[in-house]
C-alpha cells in the first residue's frame, strides 16, 4: 500500500548576504514522516518550494526545487533560494508586500510525484530582507536607516520604512491618526542583549486587531529579538515576532 507523507517544518531563518555576487537565502530544516510516523531515514527525497503571496493559495511569486538526503533522524536541511530555480527571481521578492507563505511539496522516492505535505506562513523573520526592497530614509539605495531607541517615546515620521534598534529597554507609543506612515508601510524592530522592546497603542489605536494593545520584544544578554510593525488601517497595525 502506498503511504502518505507529511513534512513537519522545523526552522524557517534568514541569511542576509552583503555582496551582490552572494545569494540572499532563508535557511530550512524540516522531518520527513509516514503516515504511520516513521521517520524517514537516509533516504534521497525531492522536495519543491513554494513561495506565495498574500495568501496560503495566493499568487506563485517563487518556486524552486531541490534534492536532499534524509539523515539518520529523517532530518533534511536546504536553503530556499539556492535550489534549481522554476517561476521567478528570490533576491527580487518584494518582502514589503506581503505576507507570504511558503508552500512545501515532498516526493520521498526523489522524483517530482510531489504531494503537497503544508504551507506555512512567514512572519517577522523573512522581513529582515525588507530593507532591500522598502523605499528607507537612509542615502544607501536599498537599506534602511538605523534608528537609535533608547528611550521611550511616540512614533515618529523618521521611523516609517527604517529599523528600530532598541539597547536599553524603552516604550514605543502608537498614537492615534499617525499621519506619516501610509497603510502597507512598515518598520522593523529589534531588542538588543538584554532590552525589552515594548510597543503600546494609544487610545484608539488597535495592536493584532485588540484596542490599546501592546507587545513585548524581549531580548536577551548576547541575542537579538526581532520583529516587524506594519500599517493596516487608519489606528490599526499588526505587529509579529513576539
Amino acid at each position: 500500500m502506498k503511504l502518505a507523507y507529511t513534512l513537519l517544518l522545523l526552522f524557517v531563518t534568514v541569511t542576509l548576504k552583503v555582496f551582490a555576487q552572494s545569494p540572499e537565502k532563508m535557511s530550512y530544516q524540516a522531518i520527513v514522516r509516514a503516515q504511520d510516523n516513521s521517520l524517514v531515514v537516509n533516504s534521497r527525497v525531492s522536495l519543491r518550494i513554494i513561495v506565495h503571496q498574500g495568501t496560503a493559495t495566493g499568487t506563485n511569486v517563487y518556486l524552486e526545487t531541490h534534492s536532499v538526503t534524509t539523515n539518520a533522524n529523517g532530518l533534511v536541511s536546504l536553503e530556499i533560494g539556492t535550489g534549481t530555480i522554476g517561476t521567478g527571481d528570490f533576491s527580487k521578492i518584494a518582502w514589503d508586500k506581503g505576507p507570504y507563505f511558503i508552500e512545501t511539496q515532498v516526493d520521498v522516492k526523489g522524483g517530482s510525484n510531489y504531494n503537497i505535505t503544508g504551507v506555512t506562513q512567514l512572519l517577522s523573520v523573512p522581513y529582515a530582507l525588507y530593507a532591500k526592497t522598502a523605499g528607507g530614509t537612509s542615502s544607501t539605495p536599498f537599506r534602511s536607516a538605523i534608528v537609535s531607541f533608547t528611550a521611550s517615546r511616540n512614533i515618529a515620521a523618521g521611523d516609517v520604512n527604517n529599523t528600530i534598534e532598541c539597547t536599553a529597554s524603552s516604550t514605543l507609543t502608537l498614537t492615534a491618526d499617525f499621519g506619516s506612515m501610509a497603510i502597507g508601510e512598515t518598520i522593523n524592530l529589534e531588542a538588543h542583549n538584554g532590552a525589552v522592546l515594548t510597543i503600546q497603542a494609544a487610545s484608539g489605536v488597535t495592536i493584532n486587531y485588540n484596542a490599546a494593545g501592546s507587545g513585548k520584544f524581549t531580548s536577551t544578554a548576547g541575542n537579538v529579538r526581532f520583529g516587524f510593525l506594519r500599517k493596516t488601517g487608519t489606528n490599526s497595525y499588526i505587529i509579529s515576532g513576539q
